[in-house]
């Protein structure tokens, strides 16, 4: 073999996480490193740190966390079946990050939006809701 067809023995962390399909992207995946959303085995780093095969990274995106560890690595953003396979998350995060979707699931549902927009009385009721503070 010859040591340009070797595979890299680290990619930088912003572009894995952008060949792993956890940010659209690397300028995406930057902010969350910069901002502490995204470490490498406890710790803070940089977005240009190199991610090696098995260190364990814990991701925030939005509200959802994962807790992984890096199977594979690759530089070039390819489908999501085979970004995939880049990385393994254990079972005990999955159904944390399971559970918490449910919850939020289960505060929405409460929330039913109105069918239509809101007729004449309606309109008017809720602009005097409005006013009360003006009383």
């Amino acid at each position: 073999m010859t040591p340009a067809s070797e595979p890299a023995a680290t990619v930088r962390l912003d572009l894995w996480l952008w060949a792993a399909r956890f940010f659209k992207t690397r300028a995406l995946a930057k902010q969350a490193i910069e901002s502490g959303r995204a470490r490498v085995d406890g710790q803070a780093c940089k977005a240009s740190r190199g991610v090696r095969i098995g260190d364990h990274l814990q991701i925030e995106r939005g509200e959802e966390r994962f807790e992984i560890a890096v199977l594979a690595l690759s530089g070039k953003r390819g489908p999501a079946s085979a970004a995939q396979l880049l990385y393994a998350e254990s079972d005990e995060a999955r159904a944390r990050r399971e559970a918490a979707r449910a919850e939020r699931a289960a505060a929405r549902a409460g929330y039913q939006p109105p069918a239509g927009k809101p007729d004449k009385r309606s309109r008017r009721l809720i602009q005097a809701l409005g006013d009360i503070d003006a009383l």
